[in-house]
């Protein structure tokens, strides 16, 4: 193949400089993995270089008579000639960073913990033939826009018949574009023929809009106007790292991303030895860390910090606060970052939220605030009452947040009911499945004497005094961080703390987004039928504060019982919480906020529910497999006791996993809960003491002792490691 990629400008000659395999090998090599060079400099040069933003953006911008301020707003979506503009800028700069193709990227539902990335796409050269036959790049501000594709085999909740395949995206314009590879990705939306959304972001963007609407109108009627508002998010990812081989030795880690069955190896987190150590250079793992942070900065991820988590082999990363649109799109490529670059150094990553038993799991804490487009978060106290010139402002809105958490705690247990905090939520290692919050006795004080009809929030620190002649005394805040609060606020946030690692966490904000924008609406209607801004702050502190406010230790029973008795949303069952999503007050608050309909609402569910019950067959079919070809040969050859219950399980879950088949809906649902929670969990124990009982040459799978401990078991080349 001898064609040349050209410009339709190009002069002949110099068309033909440059064949097309010439360009297609630039393009594979760029594809391919590659060690980072980690110098600062090298990294600071290169930091944002993959993402078109900013200082990126501009000088190819400029080219088109545009600047980079033009991607700030939506409007270049909507003027044909600017758009144009825009592409022609964006194949400039993604032909010289040896790109070939572009994708719209969109995040259908039902993709936590199985899709890798979490994406839906489909790759399209953006280059065409002429009549001589000769390839000409070819982008056009119509194809960044908009796009069509097969929406038949997406997740969909009944939606749209299989007859009604048409699936739509368009460009979400408050997310920039990136390169990965040979690839740029345009961050979309997804629709179905009929506008039903068919994906995760549609929704998001829908509450973004409301609470922007809500909040402006809020603000406005205290005497406060602000150019927008927006939801601002910072996602803390913890993952696990294990050796690859042991990892494709393992069917249910592999294909269910947890250990369905193994022995507690003798050694867990007992001694907190793991948390916050030291990285060792003697494994693989800081070497992919850096690696993966490297990758990030060129996508202009700030994914600033790195550390040991409290189980072994567990880590966390956690980028700067940013919009929550981009932070979410930013976190789905970090976690297919992780995943794929962990592959390259012989590891494998475990996202899921509960992959080893007693020890413990994974979260995504999402820090969630307000702030205004010119930088004012709604949420700092200090910086609220100066920019508004108000004392009111900040008890006016923490009060609305407040009513909204005790009114539709239901839904926020509902947004965390992924499959894997099944295993994780109370176990004293996250938040238990009781949404009150935390707002510290400083806070809480504060906002009964405003209710009362005066206070001032003068948060208190104290001396903290080392005991060492050398070192000065520390100044700290007098309240103490309650990681037991499903979700605290932290001064200048609330931090959710009960959401799963492995999720896409469109949902969980969207679900924040939307209850706040309601309670602002609420808040808003009564200042316009002639109540004080004061009074009725007043009425929502007496009325929610004392039920659904908590600083003590929610992780103590007799709390947890006393919380119920409150009245505080408790559901347990993560069936019974995805169940809240079709309740009549939630699709009332959501279509009421123009964020989903009712029938958007009850596919969601069924979505969810869909998602739960295929998680639980593959997990029991693992079971199956891994008992018929490792557990029972190996207690039959150690003539082991446990080998009768281990014949009768399959039988058991043989007939269980036809039951679930044969059901639907809800009971559908229940019966995988069931098989889940009681069923596989009993036969696990059998599972796990022939493991703890069979001679180790006759035991064929990996342990926990394999898996877990990188620093003891890792063999090192001494010329690979720096």
């Amino acid at each position: 193949v001898t064609a040349t990629l050209r410009s339709s400008t190009a002069p002949r000659s110099r068309q033909r400089g440059e064949t097309m395999r010439a360009v297609l090998a630039k393009s594979l090599r760029a594809a391919l993995p590659t060690r980072t060079a980690r110098s600062v400099s090298g990294l600071l040069e290169g930091y944002g270089d993959h993402v078109f933003k900013g200082a990126t953006a501009e000088p190819y911008l400029a080219k088109q008579g545009l600047s980079s301020a033009t991607l700030s707003s939506a409007d270049w979506t909507k003027d044909a000639a600017m758009a144009d503009k825009v592409a022609a800028a964006v194949l400039e700069w993604a032909t010289e960073n040896d790109a070939t193709s572009f994708t719209h990227a969109f995040q259908p539902q039902g993709a936590s913990g199985v899709r890798h990335g979490l994406l839906g796409m489909v790759q399209n050269a953006f280059f065409k033939f002429d009549n001589d036959g000769v390839p000409v790049w070819d982008l056009k501000g119509k194809d960044l826009i908009q796009g069509e594709t097969d929406g038949s085999s997406y997740a969909n909740g009944g939606l749209r018949g299989t007859h009604c395949a048409g699936g739509y995206v368009q460009v979400d314009p408050s997310s920039p574009i990136y390169l990965r590879g040979d690839t740029i990705f345009i961050p979309s939306c997804l629709v179905s023929y009929f506008g039903d959304a068919l994906d995760e972001k549609t929704p998001l963007l829908r509450s973004v809009d409301a609470l922007n609407r809500e909040g402006k109108r809020l603000l406005s009627l205290m005497g406060y106007d602000v150019p927008g508002l927006q939801s601002n998010i910072g996602l803390e990812q913890e993952f696990f790292l294990m050796p690859r081989d042991d990892y494709t030795k393992r069917q249910d880690i592999m294909l269910a991303g947890r250990t369905i069955m193994g022995a507690d190896a003798p050694r867990g987190q007992e001694m907190c030895d793991h948390y916050m150590a030291p990285p060792s250079h003697a494994t693989a793992a800081l070497a992919c860390m850096q690696e993966i942070q490297a990758q990030c900065f060129r996508l202009g991820i700030p994914l600033r910090t790195r550390h040991r988590e409290v189980a072994p082999n567990q880590y966390e990363f956690a980028p700067l606060f940013g919009t929550a649109t981009t932070q979410i799109d930013q976190n789905l490529v970090v976690m297919q970052i992780i995943e794929e670059t962990a592959a390259q150094y012989g590891l494998a990553a475990l996202l899921q939220e509960k992959p080893f038993n007693n020890v413990n799991g994974s979260g995504k804490h999402n820090n969630w605030s307000i702030g205004t487009f010119d930088g004012v978060n709604l949420l700092n106290i200090g910086q609220i009452a100066k920019a508004s010139g108000s004392g009111d402002t900040f008890p006016v809105i923490l009060s609305a947040i407040v009513s909204a958490i005790d009114q539709h705690g239901d839904l926020l247990r509902m947004s965390i009911a992924s499959p894997g905090n099944d295993f994780r939520l109370g176990a004293c290692e996250a938040p238990p499945a009781i949404i009150s919050t935390y707002l510290g006795d400083d806070m809480t004080e504060f906002l009964k004497a405003y209710a009362a009809g005066g206070g001032e929030y003068n948060p208190k620190t104290k001396e903290l005094d080392m005991g060492v002649d050398g070192m000065r005394q520390m100044e700290i805040p007098a309240q103490d961080r309650n990681r037991t609060s499903p979700f605290p606020y932290g001064g200048h946030r609330f931090e959710f703390r009960a959401v799963g690692s492995a999720q896409n966490v469109s949902l969980v904000n969207t679900v924040l987004n939307t209850m706040t924008a309601s309670a602002f609406k609420t808040v808003a209607d009564r200042i316009e039928a002639g109540e004080k801004p004061q009074a009725v702050a007043a009425d929502l502190i007496n009325t929610h504060v004392d039920k659904v406010v908590f600083n003590g230790d929610n992780y103590d029973e007799a709390n947890q019982e006393m919380l119920t008795k409150r009245g505080v949303w408790r559901i347990d069952s993560g069936i019974e919480a995805i169940a809240r999503f079709s309740d009549p007050k939630n699709t009332a608050l959501f279509e009421s906020m123009g964020v989903l309909k009712p029938n958007e609402c009850e596919a969601r569910q069924s979505v969810l529910l869909d998602h739960y019950v295929g998680t639980v067959d593959i997990e029991a079919k693992c079971m199956v497999d891994m008992i018929t070809k490792h557990v029972l040969p190996a207690a039959k050859a150690a003539e082991l006791p446990q080998v009768a219950a281990l014949e009768s399980a399959l039988t058991t879950l043989g007939s269980a996993i036809t039951a679930v088949h044969a059901s639907e809906g809800m009971a559908q649902a229940e019966l995988a809960r069931t098989l889940r929670l009681e069923t596989m969990e009993a036969i696990r124990v059998d599972c796990d003491a022939a493991e703890s009982a069979c001679p180790a040459d006759l035991w064929t799978l990996p342990t926990y002792t394999d898996m877990l401990f990188l620093d003891q078991t890792t063999n090192v080349d001494k010329n690979y490691f720096p």
